[in-house]
């Protein structure tokens, strides 16, 4: 074998050993990226439930104080701009926080998700624009759209059914594609948030318990104001079944997944609190017949505060 040769066979020799261990390198961070951690997402749900109170919840509040003058009802309101805000803001969350999924099921169903989503979001805003800027010309939110005296003024009379559709787009249609891809993607992420491991130590600080109890308060309201408790129940009952079969299998939530599970846990208790509560109420039982019964709060305040203010 001549020197030549031995130099580029020692020199393919290197160039295979450094090959192998790029690969082990790639193959260690890969490993590192999907291992599942249990450090508490601070900066997704944090920004979630700003998002959340000032733009979703803020918004018909934002809309009906804001002076007319400042937006008038032939222009977009405040709380419309909240909404559009919330359209872009939200969605971009949920693909970060599936992005930090220790297991991604299926990049395709929550893409799909969450372009339903923003679909079903922005049905929603043009529809709750006209329905909350109403109040400003006498409509009654606690009445249906032709038990309300404005509507059964109005001429022609068909003009009701069109405003109906109008409801529909806002109440239901826009509710159900904004809201059920919502529930599927916090539950695609919820599935990924299994470990094997046994031990038992939680570091759950200040921020994980604040952020639990703020943004429980919000998915009540949620849950309530956009009428959607079978969605949100399904989704609840679909988790606590999938908890108990992992934990069968001797895997744990990490904080993450424990946060999320007991968000939807507290916002059941504060739901049948809600419900308790108003249970003898005449007006809003005939508003809302049935065999589930969960009022709305923008409701109760159209028919028991706003005129006590």
């Amino acid at each position: 074998m001549t020197k030549k040769s031995t130099v580029r066979n020692r020199t393919t020799a290197t160039s295979n050993i450094d090959e192998r261990d790029s690969i082990d390198k790639q193959v260690v961070r890969r490993r590192e990226r999907q291992a599942p951690s249990d450090t508490f997402h601070l900066d997704i749900w944090l920004t979630l439930a700003l998002v959340n109170w000032i733009f979703d919840f803020g918004r018909p509040i934002a809309g009906w104080y804001v002076p007319l003058e400042w937006s008038p009802l032939n222009r977009p309101s405040i709380g419309d701009y909240f909404h559009m805000a919330y359209n872009v803001i939200t969605p971009f969350c949920l693909l970060k926080l599936q992005e930090r999924s220790p297991q991604k099921l299926s990049p395709s169903v929550s893409y799909i998700s969450v372009i339903t989503f923003v679909m079903g979001a922005s049905i929603h805003l043009v529809g709750d624009s006209v329905n909350h800027r109403l109040p400003h010309v006498g409509y009654e939110l606690h009445l249906s759209v032709r038990d309300n005296p404005i509507m059964q003024q109005l001429k022609p009379q068909k003009l009701v059914s069109l405003f109906e559709l109008l409801y529909t787009y806002d109440e239901e249609i826009g509710h159900l594609m904004w809201y059920i891809p919502f529930f599927i993607t916090l539950f695609l992420y919820f599935f990924g948030c299994f470990r094997k491991d046994r031990s038992s130590d939680r570091k759950l600080g200040f921020s994980w318990w604040f952020l639990l109890f703020v943004s429980s308060v919000y998915y009540w309201y949620l849950v309530t104001e956009g009428q959607i408790f079978s969605v949100y129940i399904i989704t609840l009952v679909s988790m606590l079944v999938i908890w108990a079969i992992k934990a069968g299998r001797g895997e744990r939530l990490d904080v993450n997944g424990l946060f999320l599970l007991h968000t939807f846990n507290v916002t059941f208790v504060l739901v049948v609190m809600w419900v308790a509560y108003l249970w003898n109420d005449p007006v809003l039982r005939q508003k809302y017949p049935g065999l589930v019964y969960i009022p709305e709060p923008w409701s109760y305040y159209s028919l028991h505060i706003v005129d006590k203010l």
